[in-house]
């Protein structure tokens, strides 16, 4: 194994992808019905790739994929010079912890992303 890219389910992926853009991420690649209606959105910042997909593009065909956003799920992200990237995005996300030193030793902050997913970034010593 090489990678994981998951590919998140989302109402709004206007939003979604509005809300990654103040993380740093980039959209690398979409799809686009051929209504002009954007389905699916590649999005990455340095080795780190979310994809995101409306959950109106799959209805009948993954109906095991029926939840409302968010979840019992938690995205780790290992980043570098986490203090700089805190003070970057700190002020345009809604933070649930600030920086902080874990037991394991990792300096780690969280927030709670437009989807109600919760995304911990971390750096470890």
């Amino acid at each position: 194994m090489k990678s994981i890219s998951p590919n998140i389910f989302v109402k709004d992926i206007h939003a979604t992808i509005n809300f990654y853009t103040k993380l740093g991420f980039t959209v690398s690649d979409e799809v686009t019905t051929p209504e002009g209606e954007k389905i699916f959105a590649l999005m990455t910042n340095g080795t780190v790739v979310f994809m995101f997909q409306t959950f109106a593009s799959i209805e009948d065909k993954l109906p095991m994929v029926s939840r409302a956003d968010g979840g019992s799920l938690l995205m780790y992200i290992s980043v570098e010079n986490i203090r700089q990237y805190y003070d970057t995005i700190k002020e345009q996300v809604t933070l649930l912890t600030g920086l902080e030193k874990t037991f394991y030793g990792a300096t780690e902050f969280s927030l709670c992303d437009n989807n109600n997913y919760l995304l911990t970034f971390a750096e470890h010593d």
